[in-house]
């Protein structure tokens, strides 16, 4: 393995370590923040912070070979912040509906739609063994997500967290064609145009701010598991593709539910550990692909 090849996968696991605290720690806030004003103060954290780092390199001159964004990048651009809105909405509406530890996992279905997207619209190879991964994760997901077997009732909080694992998978492979650019301006971009978005669908909708210390909870929150996060994905993504970079990520539901169960000291349903043996088996195929 190439020196680049492993500094991606470092760079890869570091995004996923630090994303990993966004389940257990928005599902803390979210009693104080609602799930709109939440999604937004998130991704705005991330751009604030990453404004931060900018202005930083500049004042230690900072010599950086980035490319800026281009013209030609505007319809990937625009569709990453769209859906970069979309996304957290549905997550945090699906965290005040289900469990964090149960949200955590159930976000490895990311791997599932970014490999999917990746494979049939930008024609990605995928092979035998991460299809097979991709099958076990799938059916972890449905365990996750069938409330009642007996009536085949579905958790509606679960349906809202692959709902935004879609989005994400969508938003990956958009960010995966401009992956070659600046990525502290994509994220710039991401965290300004997709928090302020979401801000004003919360206020359209009724939603008030909360009290400053939870604003800043949140924008810090979102600096480290969103900026930051994604930051270290999208240079990972320039060597690894859309679907790798997924896989390696994967580990961030697992870090996330092992926080999650020492915050809130829940006992999950056995459904829950099944999936999460079957979890983990289809990302450690994913991962070692």
């Amino acid at each position: 393995m190439k020196t680049k090849e492993k500094t991606a996968i470092f760079m890869a696991i570091l995004a996923a370590a630090l994303y990993s605290l966004n389940s257990p720690v928005s599902k803390l806030l979210l009693a104080k923040v609602s799930s709109s004003i939440m999604a937004g103060l998130l991704y705005l954290g991330a751009g604030i912070g990453l404004v931060m780092v900018k202005f930083v390199q500049k004042q230690m001159h900072a010599v950086t070979n980035e490319k800026p964004l281009s013209r030609k990048d505007a319809p990937y651009t625009a569709a990453m912040v769209i859906l970069d809105i979309a996304a957290p909405i549905c997550l945090m509406a699906g965290l005040t509906m289900t469990s964090a530890e149960n949200a955590a996992l159930l976000n490895n279905f990311e791997i599932v739609a970014t490999s999917v997207i990746a494979f049939i619209i930008f024609k990605e190879k995928i092979s035998k063994r991460l299809w097979t991964a991709i099958s076990l994760i799938t059916l972890a997901s449905i365990i996750l997500t069938v409330k009642d077997a007996s009536s085949f009732k579905f958790s509606f909080g679960s349906l809202f967290i692959l709902l935004a694992c879609i989005c994400w998978g969508f938003e990956n492979n958009c960010t995966r064609k401009i992956s070659d650019k600046d990525p502290l301006e994509i994220v710039i971009i991401k965290g300004f145009g997709s928090g302020l978005g979401a801000v004003l669908i919360a206020f359209a909708s009724g939603e008030h701010l909360p009290e400053i210390r939870y604003i800043f909870c949140a924008m810090l929150l979102g600096f480290v598991a969103y900026g930051l996060s994604i930051f270290f994905y999208i240079y990972a993504q320039r060597t690894l593709g859309a679907a790798k970079t997924s896989a390696y990520y994967a580990v961030a539901p697992f870090i996330g539910v092992a926080l999650s169960l020492i915050i809130f000291r829940e006992i999950p349903a056995v459904s829950f550990w099944i999936a999460l043996c079957i979890m983990v088996f289809g990302t450690y195929l994913a991962s070692t692909e």
